[in-house]
């Protein structure tokens, strides 16, 4: 293999196809990035047998060919080279000689024999979502997938749902359930899936401002096209919950507020909560007053914080786990919101003003007496 191209752009390709491998792997082929030249351009790939991420670049091809190379080295060796373009050339014992500017290396690859096929998937309806829609829905369900080891696999996956004119991605982490709706042009069978974070976050760094992302779903594998970028991942197996059971079907006391000085009344509060010394934050519902009045006590202190709200309904005290009220917070994308409430046990609700794009639930955490 022999060719000449842009430094710059085969170090970007490199770094972006890297975040698919795994350092834990006990196949030493998969430590590597896979490049190959054939027919005109550059093809890397980097896989993890769970993730794998494939691109092409141009590329001045004098000989064609594949060779391995270890990815952590040779991504170093891109990002630090002085010239503008980097010449390869690789020759039967798989030794690859890399030269830009006055730097020159020798660097021993592996066969391409032993890189592992990305899964392929054909067939089914066409898929496809605006990079920015896909990028945002993931942003705004993924913090609530399930990382607790002895949760069930599937869920710490997001599960997206995909019926006639609409795409649905929703997470759960028997704490706090995220829910995201998008209106999508597909006129396809209803399909069901769930996608590992890994792959999502990945999704999230790839996809640009413009154009859309390609979706075609297998079995067991699904692949994702966007920006020149092709992601193939494994899907998860198992049941997922039956999310819309846990959704109070009514409620006794609803209040708007404003989303930015929600958030940050309560980082105000979060102040004197930390890893060590953790205490749930008392949200005061109060109807009468149209506040909602925020405390919290810890061996560090006490803080006290009001959000002024429109209430309507029960008044009555409930109490948060502050990250988990955060998150969800964070996640939303109006200027105002509505918090949906059915009692002190149950759990708030979080909705737009407006429709039903999104839905954030968080449980309550049981308070103790004041004394």
């Amino acid at each position: 293999m022999k060719f000449n191209c842009s430094a710059e752009a085969l170090s970007v390709c490199c770094q972006n196809v890297q975040r698919a491998i795994s350092s834990k792997t006990t196949i030493p082929a998969l430590e590597g990035i896979l490049v190959r030249a054939h027919e005109g351009r550059l093809w890397l790939t980097g896989y993890d047998l769970e993730v794998g991420i494939q691109t092409s670049m141009e590329a001045e091809i004098q000989e064609e060919g594949a060779l391995v190379l270890n990815a952590k080295v040779f991504c170093e060796i891109l990002r630090r080279v002085p010239g503008d373009t980097i010449a390869l050339e690789s020759d039967a014992r798989c030794l690859a000689g890399i030269a830009s500017g006055e730097s020159s290396y020798r660097i021993n690859g592996q066969s391409p024999e032993e890189y592992p096929e990305l899964p392929s998937i054909s067939g089914g309806s066409p898929l496809l979502v605006p990079q920015t829609t896909l990028r945002e829905m993931i942003r705004q369900t993924i913090f609530a997938v399930a990382v607790n080891p002895d949760t069930k696999p599937v869920h710490t996956g997001v599960k997206f749902e995909v019926t006639a004119g609409e795409l649905r991605l929703a997470a759960i982490d028997g704490f706090r359930l995220a829910l995201r709706r998008e209106p999508i042009a597909y006129e396809g069978e209803d399909i069901n899936f769930v996608v590992p974070p890994k792959t999502l976050n990945e999704l999230m760094k790839l996809a640009g401002e413009e154009g859309e992302v390609a979706i075609a779903v297998g079995r067991r594998h699904i692949v994702f096209d966007l920006g020149g970028y092709h992601v193939v991942s494994r899907l998860l197996d198992g049941e997922f919950m039956n999310y819309e059971m846990a959704i109070p079907a009514q409620h006794t006391t609803e209040a708007a507020a404003d989303t930015r000085t929600l958030i940050g009344a309560i980082e105000r509060i979060s102040l004197i909560i930390t890893e060590k010394i953790k205490s749930p934050i008392r949200c005061d519902v109060q109807t009468d007053a149209g506040r909602l009045e925020f405390t919290c006590i810890t061996g560090v202190g006490t803080a006290r914080d009001s959000v002024g709200a429109d209430i309507s309904g029960e008044a009555f005290e409930v109490g948060f786990n502050n990250r988990f009220l955060l998150d969800a917070l964070r996640a939303c994308d109006t200027d105002e919101i509505k918090l949906v409430f059915a009692g002190p046990v149950a759990p708030v609700v979080i909705l737009p003003p407006e429709g039903n794009t999104f839905l954030f639930m968080v449980l309550p955490v049981r308070l103790k007496a004041e004394g």
